[in-house]
C-alpha cells in the first residue's frame, strides 16, 4: 500500500485510487511465490498443467466475485480490451457481408454521455460507419433517465451499454433497471464495471446483464489484465484473432503471473467489499464535510447518495484545476482533475460538461479517489493543505476577480 506516514520533508498523500491502485501486499506475494511457473497455459505437459491450473483457479476466483459461473469469464489485458470485444461483437451482428450496416433489423446501438472513452470512441467508430447510435444525457446527478431509455428503446435496438459507476463522479446507475428494460425489447445489454467491482456488492444474477467489463489493477491487482464476464448464451467474436486460448474468443499465450494476481486480488474483494463501503464511505464523508466547512463557495458534483464510497468530485470556482493540481502535489497530495484516461486534454471534463458543469468550472474541479491505506489523519491533512492553496489561487485569478 502507499507509504502515507511523514517520512521525507512532505507528507504523501495518495487519493487517485480510480486511476489506479498499488498491488496489495497478498497479491505480490503471490505473484512472487509464482514467478517460477514458467509454463505455457495451454501445453500438455507438467509445466503447463500446473499454469493452466493457476489460470483456472484465478478463473473461479473471479468468477465468485462477481457470483458468475467461472466458464463465463474471459481474461484480457484489461477493460478497453473488453469495451472493445463487445462493440466489435455487436458491429459483427449488425453488419452486411460488406461490412455495411444492415439494411434492415436490429442495427440500432445506444451508450450515455458519460462513459469511459474507450465506450465513447468505439460508439462513435460504429456512427462514422453508419450504424445509428444514441447517446443518453444524464441529469444534474450523472442519472439517467429511465423514460430516456425507454424513448429510444425499440425494435431496432441491438446493443445498450451503461456504464455501472462513473470513474469522474462517481455516480452509481441502476444497472439492474436498465437490464430489465433492455432485455424486454430484446436487446443485448453491457455494463463498465470497472470502477465499480470490488467497491460495492454486485451480482451478476442479480443485474442480469450479458456482458460485464472488469480490470484487475482497479482492485489492488496487477496492470496489463482484466476480464470479460459474457452470458452464456450471449454472442461473442473475437477481437484478436489466433489461436484456441479462451475457447477460441480470446487469443494469446496466457499472462499466467498477471492473471494469478488478478485471481488474488479478486478474492481478497469478495471478502471485503462491504468492509470497503463502510470504512471507506466514513473517509469520503469525512473529506467532503471538511472541505465544505473550510472553503467557501464549492460545489459537490455527483450524485448526494448512489455514488461511489470512495470518490469525491468537487469544484473549486475561482481557482484553475491544474494550479490546485500541482499545488498538492508539491505539499504531496496526489489526486486527479478528473479522468487520467483524459488527462493532456485541454478541454473540459466531458462528464461534468453532461452534468451542466460550466467549462471555467468544470476546469477548478479536482476528483479525490479513496482507497485501502487512507487514514483519518490523512484526509485530515488534505482538510487542512487545501484551503490556503485554493485561497492564494483564487486571490492570483482573473476568474474570481
Amino acid at each position: 500500500m502507499p507509504e502515507t506516514k511523514n517520512t521525507s520533508a512532505v507528507r504523501r498523500v495518495y487519493v487517485d485510487y480510480n486511476a489506479t491502485t498499488p498491488l496489495k501486499p497478498e497479491v505480490k506475494a503471490a505473484m512472487l511465490s509464482d514467478l517460477d511457473i514458467y509454463g505455457n497455459a495451454s501445453s500438455m505437459h507438467a509445466s503447463g498443467r500446473l499454469a493452466h491450473a493457476r489460470v483456472e483457479e484465478a478463473r473461479n476466483a473471479v468468477g465468485k466475485l462477481l457470483g458468475a459461473p467461472p466458464e463465463d469469464i474471459i481474461f484480457t489485458s484489461g477493460g478497453s480490451e473488453s469495451n472493445n470485444t463487445v462493440f466489435q461483437t455487436m458491429r459483427r451482428l449488425a453488419s452486411a457481408p460488406d461490412g455495411s450496416p444492415l439494411k434492415s433489423g436490429r442495427t440500432e446501438f445506444i451508450t450515455t454521455d458519460i462513459e469511459h472513452p474507450c465506450v465513447l470512441n468505439s460508439a462513435a467508430y460504429l456512427r462514422e460507419l453508419g450504424f445509428k447510435v444514441t447517446f443518453l444525457p444524464v441529469d444534474e446527478n450523472g442519472k439517467i433517465r429511465m423514460a430516456d431509455l425507454e424513448r429510444v428503446l425499440g425494435g431496432n435496438t441491438l446493443f445498450v451499454s451503461v456504464m455501472m459507476a462513473n470513474n469522474e463522479i462517481g455516480t452509481l446507475q441502476d444497472i439492474g433497471e436498465v437490464a430489465r428494460l433492455v432485455k424486454a425489447a430484446g436487446a443485448w445489454i453491457h455494463t463498465d464495471a470497472v470502477q465499480a467491482v470490488g467497491k460495492i456488492p454486485l451480482n451478476v444474477e442479480d443485474i442480469k446483464v450479458d456482458y460485464l467489463t472488469m480490470s484487475a489493477h482497479k482492485i489492488y491487482g496487477p496492470k496489463g489484465v482484466g476480464g470479460l464476464y459474457v452470458r452464456s448464451g450471449a454472442p461473442l467474436y473475437p477481437l484478436i484473432q489466433g489461436g484456441h486460448q479462451e475457447d477460441g474468443l480470446r487469443a494469446g499465450t496466457y499472462n499466467n503471473i498477471g492473471i494469478l494476481g488478478f485471481g488474488r486480488a479478486a478474492s481478497l474483494a469478495a471478502g471485503e467489499v462491504e468492509k470497503y463501503g463502510r470504512e471507506i464511505s466514513v473517509l469520503r464523508t469525512r473529506l467532503r464535510d471538511g472541505l465544505k466547512a473550510k472553503i467557501p463557495n464549492i460545489k459537490i458534483n455527483g450524485h448526494p447518495t448512489d455514488v461511489l464510497p470512495n470518490t469525491l468530485n468537487v469544484s473549486f470556482p475561482g481557482a484553475e484545476g491544474e494550479a490546485i493540481l500541482l499545488s498538492m502535489d508539491m505539499m504531496g497530495i496526489e489526486a486527479s482533475t478528473g479522468s487520467a484516461c483524459a488527462s493532456g486534454s485541454l478541454e473540459p471534463s466531458h462528464v461534468l460538461t453532461a452534468i451542466g458543469v460550466g467549462a471555467e468550472l468544470a476546469h477548478g474541479s479536482i476528483r479525490f479517489s479513496l482507497g485501502w491505506g487512507i487514514t483519518e489523519e490523512d484526509i485530515d491533512y488534505i482538510i487542512e493543505t487545501l484551503p490556503p492553496i485554493i485561497a492564494r489561487l483564487r486571490a492570483m485569478s482573473t476568474l474570481s476577480a
